[in-house]
């Protein structure tokens, strides 16, 4: 009869984690894998016994008796000899063991999109959002089962949840877990589902809430709400909720980061004589200054009247671009009255002064304002 303890090299007095230690270093070391070629593999084999034996209360006391471990009628070396040893030799635990899995699970995540006013992301507001997602099922409270039911032990693995099967490789018979197909590794089997849920635990239904949303949100924000998702199986913790916000477009500003941008017309003589006009924004109407002299491409600004900061204080500007109404259609007395100013400024037979665009001109008055928001 083998001496296991040599084979494994530890004492008789070795305690179950001295063994098991001592099996770890000897399968990495002598593994055909690592270690290739027929006397390592002879070796491995040899140590493998050893562990088998050694590791059980039963086949160890035996063999201190000087009897036959495997004389119950285990057919030699790797009988009992399961997967989940080498993968504990190499990586610190098995692969079987662990016992029947939960029927709660945690839900998913949701993502739905909200679609806002320019005026609501610039203050913020308070939403009412309708989803569709899974909830716990009121009936069976999530448990799954006809009311007065209860589940029954699955006869295949006895409640474990997994079932174990022997198969021949080059170690001779290997032992693998796996779940149990019969009751999905559940252990327990429904045998009478509730008739809301089918045994989930949770049913789809509408569900309305009323989302904060902060000022100064743009579109591709997401808000997230914490425990708003979809329930897990049997009722289990809910995940979250995401809100995709996406800002309308607006008649009248365009957003650049937080300031807001828009144009407004000026008649012809009050950008020449200046004028006070009058713009609704988001704060009510204010009054605009326009200089004497205007010219199309000149800017206006609005301080503070703009987006509130989504992050810090303080809010952008309103930035108002002025052009300029040439005016297309002329009575007599305009037109004489036009003629008239030209000739007191000279300009009865104007020359224009052509430009390049980066020098100041129109255009590049309107590149500049732009690029500098």
């Amino acid at each position: 009869m083998n001496d296991y303890y040599a084979d494994l090299g530890v004492a008789r007095d070795a305690s179950p984690e001295d063994v098991k230690r001592a099996y770890r270093k000897a399968a990495r070391r002598l593994h055909p894998d690592v270690n290739p070629g027929p006397e390592a593999e002879e070796q491995f084999k040899k140590v493998s016994q050893a562990y088998d034996v050694l590791s059980d209360a039963e086949k160890r006391r035996a063999y201190d008796m000087g009897s036959d471990p495997y004389a119950a009628g285990a057919a030699g070396f790797g009988q009992g000899f399961s997967f989940s040893d080498i993968m504990d030799a190499f990586f610190g635990q098995g692969t079987g063991g662990r016992g029947p899995r939960s029927r709660t699970a945690r839900g998913q995540d949701a993502l739905v999109r909200l679609d806002i006013d320019l005026g609501d992301a610039v203050f913020g507001a308070e939403k009412e959002l309708t989803i569709e997602t899974a909830v716990g099922c009121a009936t069976c409270h999530g448990d799954g089962m006809r009311p007065g039911t209860s589940m029954r032990t699955c006869d295949v693995c006895a409640g474990r949840g997994e079932v174990q099967q022997v198969q021949r490789s080059f170690l001779g018979q290997v032992m693998t877990t796996r779940p149990c197909m019969t009751c999905q590794g559940f252990g327990q089997i429904i045998t009478d589902p509730c008739y809301d849920c089918s045994g989930d635990g949770r049913v789809r239904t509408r569900r309305t809430l009323t989302l904060k949303v902060p000022a100064g949100v743009d579109t591709g924000t997401r808000i997230q709400l914490a425990g708003e998702g979809e329930v897990g199986p049997g009722a289990g913790p809910a995940g979250d909720l995401y809100v995709e916000v996406a800002v309308n477009r607006h008649p009248v500003f365009q957003r650049r980061g937080d300031d807001l941008h828009a144009t407004i017309e000026v008649p012809m003589t009050a950008a020449a004589l200046g004028a006070t006009l009058v713009m609704d924004t988001f704060d009510g109407p204010q009054d605009l200054d326009v200089r004497r002299g205007a010219q199309s491409g000149d800017t206006i600004t609005l301080r503070g009247l703009g987006v509130t900061h989504l992050r810090g204080t303080g809010r952008g500007d309103v930035i108002v671009h002025t052009m300029v109404q040439t005016p297309t259609r002329l009575d007599d007395e305009q037109e004489e009255l036009l003629r008239r100013l030209a000739r007191l400024r000279g300009e009865e037979r104007p020359e224009g002064r052509v430009t390049n665009p980066a020098d100041g001109g129109l255009f590049g008055k309107l590149r500049d304002a732009f690029k500098a928001r």
